[in-house]
């Protein structure tokens, strides 16, 4: 089955944040409900030597992040109305809001947070990858307004075999849990990894 996939190059995002706005402008989201995120992790500390603060493992990049699309989603599977569903013809994941009860387990059963409630609409909403742009034959809005051309999308194997098959970067879970159709080039800092903290938490 095609399998439709995000990509990131954590390497090249300056966190402006243009794709989270392009997202809410094309979808009308409401104050709180975000459907792309991005996020600042970074680590590191200083020490005090001979009289100066010198910086030791000091890092910082930034993550933007939606649903995956996971070739195994588990909020398909918890979801009791089977309002969530698996795109059979490119495995894109939405919700069909007719169905939704709002009740939010998907979102529960997420690692990525992806499934929000629209509390104007009372039902869960979540990234369709665009899906009626992408049917127009035009890419989804965060793709196409990113400054840096750090997101791209495609087919899973076709990502793979241009970027690698990288699928997670802290503070990101592992690829492992839902095998998530995402890849990413990691960022250039050596002291990247376990250690850091995301550092915008009261935006994320």
């Amino acid at each position: 089955m095609k399998q439709m996939a995000w990509y990131f190059d954590a390497s090249s995002c300056i966190g402006c944040k243009t794709c989270e706005m392009a997202c809410k402008d094309t979808h009308d989201l409401p104050v709180g409900v975000r459907l792309r995120m991005v996020r600042e992790y970074g680590g590191g500390h200083w020490v005090v030597q001979d009289g100066f603060e010198l910086p030791v493992g000091i890092f910082t990049y930034y993550v933007s992040t939606s649903c995956m699309h996971c070739e195994e989603p588990p909020c398909v599977d918890v979801c009791p109305a089977a309002a969530m569903v698996k795109r059979e013809e490119d495995g894109i994941v939405f919700v069909e809001a007719e169905k939704c009860i709002g009740c939010g387990y998907c979102q529960w059963a997420c690692p990525y947070g992806a499934p929000q409630l629209n509390p104007t609409t009372g039902v869960m909403q979540k990234c369709d990858m665009c899906k009626d742009l992408q049917d127009a034959g035009e890419p989804p809005a965060c793709v196409g307004n990113c400054p840096m051309r750090c997101l791209d999308y495609g087919e899973l194997e076709e990502l793979r075999a241009k970027y690698g098959d990288v699928d997670s970067i802290m503070p990101l879970p592992s690829g492992e849990i839902t095998r998530p159709a995402f890849v990413v080039t990691p960022p250039k800092s050596p002291h990247q990894g376990a250690g850091g903290r995301i550092r915008d938490v009261m935006e994320a």
